[in-house]
């Protein structure tokens, strides 16, 4: 998919608006995709990287070692590449605290054919995280998979919860929605009002030692209140192989 048709009118993609449409519409003006995102960094102070063709990583030199050297971030084009920019634009410091604890298992394990806990769970948060805010009540159905109070009895309550889309791959796959799309959701907490607080602390909470934990609930997205007509009917939530019930 192209990101020219992105639908910048879905609920999730409320909060990338602002800066996604803008960059989006000089990509369609033919403008090659580290420029356009290096033009919407202007406007950011201190903003800490700079947006690079993928030619520009050297032949077998680790990605995120490359960012970390050099604050350069190689971007090719497309969904996935252009999303990844947005979490940068829009949450700076928690991308280069991720970029900081990548680099800090490299050093401590080399690159390896299967991750360890820490370092598959930054990858997860990378590419997959939602960030919540949420009652108590809530947070615990979600933990518990409790789909019937999550969205029966507690649906009220989604009312004063936010749910900010954070992965570039998630925010990418939801470019052509699906029931099945699941995102990891980590708790956030409510005193932090704007996404810059939020982005503040985020980079502060995150660390190697609780990532490893997997302090994620899963959350298949196209279930949220108002974020999809289809789940208005309570049948749409009896789906077991999407709403699925916990491991015993």
């Amino acid at each position: 998919m192209e990101v020219g048709l992105i639908n910048w009118d879905a609920p999730w993609l409320v909060p990338w608006r602002v800066l996604g449409e803008g960059v989006s519409r000089r990509l369609v003006d033919g403008q090659a995709q580290p420029e356009a995102l290096n033009q919407a960094a202007l406007g950011l102070d201190g903003f800490p990287v700079r947006f690079v063709a993928q030619s520009e990583l050297p032949s077998g030199v680790a990605y995120e070692q490359h960012v970390f050297d050099t604050g350069c971030i190689p971007t090719r084009e497309g969904l996935h590449d252009f999303f990844n920019a947005l979490a940068w634009l829009q949450f700076p410091f928690t991308k280069k605290r991720l970029n900081q604890l990548h680099v800090a298992q490299l050093a401590q394990t080399g690159i390896q054919p299967v991750r360890g806990p820490a370092r598959d769970s930054l990858t997860l948060f990378d590419e997959d995280a939602a960030v919540l805010q949420a009652p108590d009540a809530l947070w615990d159905a979600l933990a518990a998979k409790d789909w019937q109070a999550l969205f029966g009895s507690l649906r009220p309550l989604w009312q004063e919860a936010r749910l900010l889309l954070f992965g570039h791959a998630l925010l990418e796959k939801l470019a052509q929605p699906r029931k099945a799309i699941t995102a990891h959701v980590y708790r956030a907490p409510t005193l932090c009002q704007s996404l810059a607080e939020l982005d503040a602390w985020l980079a502060q909470d995150l660390t190697s030692e609780k990532l490893a934990t997997k302090p994620f609930a899963h959350l298949p997205v196209l279930g949220v209140p108002r974020w999809w007509p289809a789940n208005e009917d309570p049948q749409f939530y009896a789906d077991s192989g999407v709403f699925r019930l916990p491991r015993t």
